[in-house]
């Protein structure tokens, strides 16, 4: 049933997109691994990496178009449960380095020594199993939009209001996790990671398997946004974002559509940050900034709202942008990521694949127009010629 119910949501540039991120899945690793570096079709370790954490962005960026695009939730928080997700991961990492750590303590991380904790806090127990570290990668940030949005729906909180809200929770979490006494590494966070999952984590095959799990990832993202969007419950998405009211004086209960998509947007983004942590190899509270959240609001506006692919490319462009400007002009980058903002918001307000895709159904419009009417041309002189 699942099964089907995923299949009947592909369609073209959907099953493209998901074929593309598989062949990268596989084609990057192999290029890394299998061919030396003086091989020209050779890919750099640090090249696979950089590009692992910008696929990491694009599913940060998918995650916000589903409530954003989909369901008119203009979320300024998302970075708050990419932020949670990739302490979720930390904690466990930091757990796997045991007695090889600068003070050597078996069970207490380096910085608990260093601030003479003297137990470990019950909130780290578990966190030494992978499996328990992947379900709070998920029940975190899910649970904190469940409760979040349980709250904010049904007390009817739109517009601009739920978006300054949830900037606030963001900024909460970022003054809390500063603290050391909150046991998260206050603000160097979490970092020396050395084995996941008992691999080393800095080797160049676990990198490869760390992008290529990315990359799958981020289809399967994709796959389950898009069968999503596509339901009848996407339909219903699309008549809150439009006309919430109206959608609630059909019987149906706007809050519960809300809720559901949030809590799931909000596991995507915990995904993310949990695959982030390990390719970047640290997480500190800076990731809860509301500057963080609100590039990507810029990323899916880039690309295209919703168009689910848009967020993807529009996430890698800027960030590859953000890469090649910061490293010439660092001083600026700013400055032309507010520009490219307004400039988008100005002359493509639908983004980069959106106003393709708007452009591209016009040209399908004026084909199918033109034949018809050379037929009319074609008719009019034989009606006359009859007469």
């Amino acid at each position: 049933m699942i099964t089907a119910f995923l299949l009947r949501s592909l369609d073209r540039k959907i099953v493209i997109a998901i074929a593309l991120l598989l062949l990268v899945a596989v084609l990057v690793p192999v290029l890394n691994l299998m061919t030396g570096p003086t091989n020209p079709l050779h890919v750099p370790t640090y090249i696979m990496s950089l590009f692992g954490k910008y696929l990491t962005y694009a599913l940060l960026a998918l995650a916000l178009d589903l409530v954003w695009g989909f369901c008119g939730i203009l979320s300024l928080g998302h970075g708050a449960f990419f932020a949670l997700g990739g302490y979720a991961m930390g904690m466990y990492l930091m757990r796997q380095i045991g007695t090889r750590g600068s003070y050597g303590d078996p069970v207490l991380p380096d910085f608990m020594v260093f601030l003479n904790w003297k137990d470990l806090p019950w909130f780290w127990y578990g966190f030494n199993h992978f499996w328990f570290a992947a379900l709070m990668v998920l029940i975190v940030p899910g649970l904190l939009a469940f409760v979040f949005g349980w709250f904010a729906f049904r007390s009817r909180v739109n517009g601009v209001y739920l978006s300054i809200i949830t900037q606030a929770m963001t900024y909460a979490l970022l003054l809390a996790f500063f603290r050391n006494d909150m046991g998260f590494g206050g603000n160097n966070g979490l970092t020396d990671f050395k084995d996941i999952i008992g691999f080393n984590v800095q080797a160049d095959g676990t990198r490869a398997v760390l992008f290529a799990a990315t990359a799958i990832f981020l289809a399967l993202s994709l796959l389950i946004a898009s069968a999503i969007v596509r339901s009848k419950f996407g339909k219903v998405l699309v008549g809150v974002r439009d006309a919430e009211s109206r959608t609630r004086f059909l019987g149906y209960r706007v809050e519960h559509f809300k809720l559901f998509t949030f809590v799931v947007s909000a596991m995507m983004a915990g995904i993310a940050g949990a695959l982030y942590v390990p390719q970047v190899g640290i997480i500190n509270p800076g990731e809860f900034a509301p500057a963080n959240s609100i590039e990507v609001v810029i990323w899916t506006a880039v690309g295209g709202r919703a168009t689910l692919i848009g967020p993807i490319i529009g996430a890698i462009l800027v960030n590859g942008g953000k890469t090649i400007f910061t490293g010439l002009f660092p001083e600026f980058w700013l400055f032309a990521l507010g520009g490219l903002f307004v400039a988008v918001t100005l002359l493509l307000p639908k983004g980069v694949v959106g106003t393709i895709a708007q452009y591209l159904g016009k040209r399908k419009v004026v084909s199918k127009a033109t034949p018809l009417a050379a037929e009319e041309d074609g008719i009019e002189p034989k009606i006359q010629a009859a007469e």
